[in-house]
């Protein structure tokens, strides 16, 4: 006798696609700006736009709300949630405590296979600046760090991060082509592989805790600005 067949655990591949592409397109359309702080997300209008049911859009929009991208007011509904200074401090203070141990343990622990990883994600990153595109200079940054966690065994601080990246992506977005920067973000990230390269746990925190300072800067001046 065969099993009965349970169509209501089939997996429909093709809607789960249809999410994943438009949980992608918004997210970069939020860090991007094309949808501004406090812009409605008004769910007929992404319909049309992104050409799929409102079932996709509703749970696109559930997605980024988690990330901290999207925010539901209760006459407004789903809006861009507002980026200002006070959050934004937040956010690179945690990154400071967190990115900084993890690039002094990388230093510490830095073997000739790690120093390759981390020599091709440089390589990346500075193609990526050479390209001057917006969103393939955002995911090489985000590679790049990405390789310092995971080769300093702190997957969990990277988890943590990565429920963070769609406000540090935005953040990156307004910092990364700032005009007058005394060191480039570029500059930052080798002195940083430099330091690790080296060994030297100290020299690594040291360049993790300067890059950072230096794009709050930067972003705390382009946010005053706006508001």
């Amino acid at each position: 006798m065969s099993a009965p067949e349970h169509t209501d655990l089939r997996i429909d591949f093709a809607a789960t696609t249809l999410r994943e592409l438009a949980v992608e397109r918004l997210r970069k359309a939020v860090i991007s700006g094309h949808f501004a702080s406090g812009a409605r997300l008004v769910e007929r209008t992404l319909c049309d736009q992104l050409g799929v049911s409102r079932s996709v859009i509703r749970e696109a929009i559930r997605v980024l709300e988690a990330e901290g991208l999207v925010e539901t007011q209760p006459r407004s509904g789903p809006v861009v949630a507002t980026l200002n200074w006070p959050v934004a401090a937040q956010i690179y203070n945690i990154r400071a405590l967190l990115e900084a141990d993890a690039a002094a343990a990388c230093a510490k622990s830095a073997t000739p296979d790690l120093i390759a990883e981390l020599t091709a994600a440089l390589a990346q990153l500075r193609s990526a600046y050479d390209s001057a595109h917006p969103q393939t200079l955002l995911d090489a940054t985000t590679h790049f760090y990405e390789v310092i966690f995971t080769s300093a065994g702190q997957q969990v601080a990277w988890e943590i991060v990565q429920r963070l990246n769609g406000r540090i992506s935005r953040l990156r977005a307004i910092t990364l082509g700032a005009k007058g920067r005394s060191i480039s973000g570029y500059a930052h990230m080798q002195r940083i592989y430099h330091a690790i390269c080296a060994h030297d746990p100290d020299a690594a925190r040291s360049a993790v805790q300067n890059h950072l300072r230096d794009a709050a800067e930067i972003a705390h001046h382009a946010l005053e600005q706006k508001e």
